[in-house]
């Protein structure tokens, strides 16, 4: 017998540390978690890497350059979306080390806050999963599971 092969959508996430702050943007007119804070993301596009699209999604979103060299995974998160897409997902989240240029918020019409928050004073109006992946990183966590 043969079973249904899954459909994952791979996303990454850049998640972006200094002085025990984390940078959030909160999403804005997108159609998805508007209202709600996440991290530079993005859905990996077809023929490119993870590590592709977060350095692609850094620039696009906030204007950043990241070289693949400061980049480390941190968090392997396989999620279910519990919705009517009946679509799994995959999601990476890189630590960035270093970064070139001023971060700013290059896409106003999809994020109206671009943010520094303290680690341990996350908004209230995160992201669920988001919440967890950033619970992981800081215990050092490399893998969860969401929404199963």
């Amino acid at each position: 017998m043969i079973s249904e092969r899954h459909n994952n959508i791979p996303a990454s996430y850049l998640t972006l540390i200094k002085d025990n702050r984390i940078l959030l943007l909160r999403r804005f007119q997108t159609g998805y978690e508007d209202g709600n804070y996440s991290m530079i993301a993005g859905h990996v596009e077809k023929g490119e890497s993870f590590m592709q699209c977060v350095i692609r999604e850094a620039k696009e979103e906030a204007g950043i350059i990241i070289k693949k060299a400061d980049l480390e995974v941190a968090h392997v998160m396989h999620r279910s979306s519990n919705n009517s897409d009946s679509n799994e997902r995959v999601d990476v989240f890189f630590v960035a080390k270093d970064w070139k240029g001023e971060i700013i918020n290059k896409e106003p019409q999809k994020c109206d806050n671009l943010a520094w928050f303290d680690f341990d004073n996350l908004p209230s109006n995160i992201i669920p999963y988001v919440k967890q992946a950033i619970e992981q990183i800081k215990s050092n966590i490399s893998y969860s599971e969401y929404g199963w």
